[in-house]
C-alpha cells in the first residue's frame, strides 16, 4: 500500500514540475531576442564605458579654455619677528604671528587654437566611440541571429531524425508481419532493427546540439545558460539586397559601417591635434589678476589687488614639439593604410555573404524539389515491399535518401537566413531595425 502511495505521490510531483517546465519556457521572436541581446550583452555594457569616459574627456579639455581660480588661506606662527637694522636700532616688518589668504585668477586669452583644437578632438572622440558602441550592438545581433537560426535549424533536424526513426519502425512492423508469413527472412528484420538504432543515435545528436544552441544564445543574453527557450521561424528580408549590383551595395557599406566612421573621424581628430601641436611654436597670452591680504599692523596696505598681462612661449625644448609632429603624420599615414585595407576586408566580407546567399537560394529550390521526389521514390518502394515485389534493402535506402534529402533542404534554408543576415551586417545596416 505504501509502494502505490509513494508512486502516486512521485507521478503527481512530476507532473507538477513538467508543467512548472513548461511555463516556465518562454517563446523568444527574433525581434525581442535582438532587443534583449543589445540590452544585456556585457561587451556592450563594457563598451557603453568607453562612451562615458570620452565624454568625461570633453569635460577635461573645455577646462583648459576656462578661468582657473584658486584661493589660499594660511596662518603663520614665526619663532622671531622679523625685524629690519635701521642705524643704531631695529625696526619691525611684520608681526610674529599673522593671518593671509588669496585669491588668483587666470584665463588664456589667446593660444593659436591650441586648446580649442583639443577640444574639438575630444568631441569627435567621443562621437568615435559612439560608432564603436553602435558596431559593437551590430556585431552582438549578428552573432545572436546566426546561433537563434542554429536552434532552428536543429529544431528541423529533430523533426527530421523523428521522422526517420517512425518510418523506419513503421517498415520494421511490416516487416515483422512479413517474416510471420514466411515472405521475408530474418535477414530483414535485423537491418530494420540496425538502422533504427543509428537513426536514435543521430537524433540524440541533434538533441545535444539543439541543447548546446541554446545555452549559447541565453550565454549572449547574459542569462542562465538552463533557461528554457521557444523559438519562432522568421522570413526573408534581405532579397532586394541581394539581388542589387555590387557597386550599389558597397556604397551602402560606405555610408553605414561604423568602421569606415570611425577610420574617417579619427583621421579628422589626428589633423586637430596637429593643429594643437603647432601651437606650441607660438606663444601663449594671458591674463591673471588676484586679491591678497596679510595681516600686519606695519604695513600701510594689508591688502593689494593685482592685474596682470602675460605671455609664454617655448623657447627650446628639445625638438620636443618636432618630434610629436612625425609621430602624428605617421599615424596618420599608417591610418591611411588601416583604411585601405578594412575596405579591402569589408568588400570580401560583402562579397561572401552575397554569394552565400544567392547560392543557398539556389540550394533551396533544388532541395526543395529533391524532397518531394525523395518522398515518391520511399512511397513506391514501400507499396512494393507490401506487396511482396520490393527488398528491404530498397525501402531502407530510400527513407534514407528522404532523411538526407530532407536534412539538405533546412539546411538550406537556415544557411539562407544566415546568409541573409550576414549581408545586412556587412553593409552596416541596423539589425535590430531590419529584424523588427
Amino acid at each position: 500500500m505504501r509502494k502505490r502511495e509513494f508512486i502516486l505521490i512521485w507521478i503527481i510531483v512530476s507532473a507538477i514540475l513538467n508543467v512548472t517546465g513548461v511555463a516556465d519556457a518562454e517563446i523568444l521572436t527574433v525581434a525581442d531576442g535582438l532587443k534583449l541581446a543589445q540590452e544585456n550583452s556585457r561587451l556592450i555594457k563594457i563598451i557603453e564605458r568607453d562612451e562615458n569616459i570620452a565624454e568625461a574627456d570633453i569635460m577635461l579639455a573645455k577646462s583648459r579654455m576656462l578661468p582657473f581660480v584658486d584661493s589660499s588661506m594660511n596662518q603663520t606662527f614665526l619663532t622671531y619677528q622679523p625685524k629690519a637694522i635701521f642705524g643704531p636700532t631695529t625696526v619691525p616688518l611684520s608681526e610674529k604671528t599673522f593671518f593671509s589668504y588669496s585669491l588668483n585668477i587666470q584665463q588664456t586669452l589667446y593660444d593659436f587654437k591650441a586648446n580649442a583644437s583639443r577640444y574639438e578632438a575630444s568631441k569627435i572622440i567621443f562621437q568615435t566611440k559612439k560608432f564603436d558602441t553602435q558596431r559593437v550592438r551590430n556585431l552582438v545581433g549578428f552573432e545572436f541571429l546566426v546561433n537563434y537560426t542554429d536552434i532552428l535549424e536543429s529544431e528541423k533536424l529533430i523533426l527530421v531524425a523523428e521522422k526517420e526513426v517512425e518510418r523506419l519502425q513503421s517498415h520494421h512492423r511490416i516487416a515483422e508481419v512479413l517474416y510471420t508469413q514466411g515472405v521475408i527472412t530474418k535477414n530483414d528484420l535485423l537491418q530494420a532493427e540496425v538502422r533504427i538504432s543509428d537513426a536514435k543515435q543521430r537524433l540524440l545528436t541533434v538533441r545535444n546540439y539543439r541543447a548546446l544552441a541554446a545555452s549559447h544564445l541565453n550565454n549572449i543574453l547574459a542569462r542562465p545558460l538552463n533557461t528554457e527557450i521557444e523559438t519562432t521561424d522568421f522570413k526573408e528580408i534581405a532579397s532586394d539586397i541581394i539581388n542589387m549590383d555590387m557597386g550599389k551595395i558597397w556604397e551602402l557599406a560606405e555610408i553605414k559601417r561604423p568602421e569606415l566612421q570611425i577610420v574617417n573621424e579619427t583621421l579628422n581628430v589626428l589633423n586637430l591635434e596637429q593643429k594643437s601641436k603647432k601651437a606650441e611654436y607660438y606663444p601663449k597670452f594671458y591674463v591673471a589678476g588676484g586679491y591678497d591680504y596679510n595681516e600686519n599692523r606695519y604695513q600701510v596696505h594689508e591688502s593689494n589687488w593685482s592685474l596682470n598681462l602675460g605671455m609664454n612661449v617655448i623657447v627650446f625644448n628639445g625638438f620636443a614639439t618636432k618630434a610629436e609632429l612625425i609621430k602624428l603624420e605617421q599615424q596618420k599615414f599608417k591610418l591611411l593604410e588601416q583604411k585601405n585595407k578594412l575596405i579591402d576586408e569589408i568588400k570580401l566580407e560583402i562579397a561572401k555573404y552575397i554569394l552565400d546567399s544567392r547560392t543557398a537560394q539556389e540550394r533551396v529550390s533544388v532541395t526543395e524539389n529533391a524532397v518531394q521526389q525523395a518522398e515518391e521514390n520511399l512511397r513506391i518502394y514501400r507499396v512494393m515491399y507490401e506487396k511482396g515485389s520490393g527488398i528491404s534493402t530498397d525501402v531502407l535506402d530510400a527513407v534514407t535518401l528522404l532523411t538526407v534529402a530532407e536534412t539538405n533542404y533546412y539546411k538550406a534554408v537556415y544557411d539562407l537566413r544566415k546568409a541573409e543576415a550576414g549581408v545586412m551586417y556587412s553593409i552596416g545596416t541596423e539589425l535590430s531595425e531590419a529584424y523588427e
